[in-house]
């Protein structure tokens, strides 16, 4: 465990110097949503109805952005064989991989959501439903995007085939999380959404390290 948190806090510090890839995710989050209202117009009921779905999936899109990234610079430098052979499980070093996406991806785009939110008309009531939406289908969407990182690592044109590999997968948490704001939005419970989200969660929190790993371990060899 201490080798793995030291692996998530040195991956921050690279993220931190290279924050170039977050702004660029949070940018492109943002404009996605600025841009519905002037292709749908600026009807604020019509707004509103979409507002759940469009966040999402602009969410989504924009956390998909670094994950070619998030294990290629190490594989191309080096850094995952010594990993490998260090005594790390490789299920451990896609976790820290897949915790360190949510940290430096996904959590500033929760705080971007908000604003995401209002330019799309959405009710002020609803904004925690869709924070605590996007940090569990975020943290699906992180574990999915490493196993699919790992699968394409080395691959030719792995950059076009990972969105092609990790979207059908994150489309369960889009459909609930998009559901649990909308539900919000017109005062009905949240609670079953969110839990869907929850289970979703647990199941991809052993299962997508593993598989990420068993992917690692392929590609190294």
């Amino acid at each position: 465990m201490r080798a793995m948190f030291g692996l998530i806090r040195k991956d921050l510090a690279l993220a931190r110097r290279n924050a170039g890839d977050t702004l660029a995710a949070v940018a492109f989050f943002l404009l996605a949503c600025g841009l519905f209202p002037f292709g749908v117009g600026p009807d604020p009921n019509v707004l509103a109805r979409i507002a759940p779905g469009v966040v999402w999936v602009a969410a989504l899109l924009a956390a998909l952005l670094p994950l070619d990234r998030l294990l290629g610079a190490d594989y191309d430098d080096g850094t995952l064989d010594q990993l490998l052979v260090s005594g790390l499980h490789p299920a451990a070093i896609a976790a820290a991989k897949a915790a360190t996406h949510w940290l430096a991806t996904a959590l500033p785009l929760l705080l971007a959501a908000p604003a995401g939110a209002i330019m799309l008309n959405l009710p002020i009531g609803a904004i925690p439903a869709l924070v605590a939406a996007l940090a569990l289908g975020m943290g699906v969407l992180s574990l999915l995007g490493t196993a699919g990182a790992a699968l394409t690592l080395g691959a030719r044109r792995g950059g076009v085939l990972l969105p092609l590999l990790v979207l059908p997968l994150a489309i369960p948490a889009l459909i609930f999380g998009a559901a649990a704001v909308e539900a919000a939005s017109l005062d009905l419970p949240v609670r079953p959404h969110l839990a869907m989200l929850a289970a979703m969660l647990a199941a991809a929190l052993p299962l997508a390290p593993l598989a990420a790993g068993a992917a690692l371990r392929s590609a190294a060899e």
